[in-house]
């Protein structure tokens, strides 16, 4: 079983709760930080989505995410990031949500307590989404929908974005537009 390797990224004025499912083993990983894995899309979306550049995030001479502008830029912007599940089991040599078994769910409740301002909870993939949904005991919407959801004595905006990770059969600039109209219909930053 492992537990998982990162504490919850809250900026006291987060928005929106980011949330995957588990981090990848870490010898996938180029950075200590949130969708680590150098192949995972997640930055090159936000890079995208917010700057209308791919590499926005990307330091290409060491082969890593800059950590510390992404950091800067989601305590600015009031994005956190956790995941769904505190410990899984891998049942397969990899990162694929279809292979991992979800030993414990993370509190949600107590992670949404430490963001009081948070009004949306957007989940970065269907097995993140199913789990929240189990966790927040309602449906989970289909993939680029929300729904208007009451949990942990808060109205809040559920969303279920594509996967981020290469393997999801979609191609980054869709996945870019996606992200960015929700983060739009949130009200943050991004370009038009």
């Amino acid at each position: 079983m492992e537990t998982h390797p990162l504490k919850p990224f809250l900026p006291k004025s987060a928005r929106a709760l980011m949330l995957g499912t588990f981090p990848p083993k870490r010898e996938k990983w180029c950075m200590d930080f949130f969708y680590p894995n150098a192949v995972n899309d997640m930055w090159r979306i936000f890079g995208l989505a917010f700057f209308g550049d791919r590499d926005f995030f990307w330091d290409a001479p060491a082969k890593r995410f800059r950590k510390d502008k992404i950091a800067e830029f989601l305590e600015y912007a009031g994005i956190a990031l956790y995941d769904t599940a505190a410990a899984v089991n891998r049942l397969k040599d990899n990162a694929s949500d279809n292979f991992l078994e979800i030993v414990e769910k993370v509190d949600l409740a107590a992670v949404l307590a430490q963001i009081p301002a948070c009004e949306a909870v957007v989940c970065t993939g269907a097995k993140a989404a199913e789990t929240a949904a189990e966790t927040m005991g309602c449906r989970a919407p289909k993939q680029g929908n929300m729904e208007k959801i009451s949990f942990a004595g808060r109205n809040l905006k559920f969303y279920r974005m594509p996967s981020s990770s290469r393997a999801y059969p979609m191609k980054l600039e869709k996945k870019a537009e996606i992200y960015s109209a929700m983060f739009g219909e949130l009200g943050f930053p991004v370009r038009k």
